[in-house]
């Protein structure tokens, strides 16, 4: 996730969508005020020259919810702008004016890809991996869908949303709107964690169909989201 005063947006980052990959190529053209969340691939990022994570720990006091006052005096762990933050969030802790100023956009996937790619992501270091089903219904609605993050009271709360297999192009529009001087170069992060590309209409059946539709109901509704069958051509997102 990424509050940039220099060049007035905001990244709502959403899960499995590229995100990693998405906030490397952003905090290139970061400045020093800027608010950067930490990842896992922060190496990645600190081998390319680019700005780390930064400013994500000055939340004051007075901001504080109910569960990061008690990790804070549980724990002595101050709460941090986080990955995932959701844009409620967000607005309240950068106030109603950088909010209401400030060009939002965030990401979102069809939610049966998305399924898997998060079951890949979480599963890679068990051997053998679980059923899917049985993971789907351990990782709960929370985990598979990404509405919650992006809409305020059942509202789209950022002022774009790219469509994951429009990547590219929606980061292009994007880029020419908040000014910046390049387009932007995506690393593969996070992409070695699924060698093989199965279509996700060949993984998902029926039971584990009915997890997802049930979780993800809100942005099925939203985007129109159809189970449909494998396209033709590779795939060479980043995951």
């Amino acid at each position: 996730m990424i509050v940039s005063h220099r060049h007035r947006f905001i990244f709502v980052r959403t899960r499995k969508t590229a995100g990693t990959s998405v906030e490397i190529a952003l905090s290139k053209f970061c400045g020093p005020a800027d608010v950067i969340t930490r990842d896992a691939d922060d190496a990645l990022r600190h081998q390319l020259g680019y700005p780390g994570p930064q400013n994500d720990g000055g939340i004051p006091l007075r901001s504080y919810t109910f569960s990061e006052w008690r990790r804070l005096l549980t724990r002595g762990e101050r709460a941090r702008f986080k990955n995932h933050t959701p844009a409620a969030r967000i607005r309240a802790l950068v106030g109603e004016t950088v909010w209401r100023e400030y060009y939002k956009f965030a990401i979102e996937r069809n939610p049966w890809d998305k399924a898997i790619s998060l079951y890949f992501w979480r599963t890679r270091a068990m051997n053998p991996r679980p059923p899917l089903l049985d993971f789907l219904r351990d990782v709960g609605a929370r985990s598979l869908s990404n509405a919650h993050i992006y809409l305020i009271d059942g509202a789209l709360a950022v002022d774009r949303m790219i469509e994951y297999d429009r990547l590219a192009e929606g980061l292009e529009h994007v880029r020419s709107r908040i000014g910046l001087a390049e387009p932007l170069a995506l690393p593969r992060a996070k992409a070695t964690h699924r060698a093989e590309r199965t279509h996700y209409s060949e993984l998902i059946g029926p039971a584990e169909r009915a997890v997802i539709d049930a979780a993800c109901a809100r942005e099925i509704a939203l985007f129109d989201y159809r189970f449909e069958g494998p396209p033709r051509g590779v795939d060479s997102r980043p995951d």
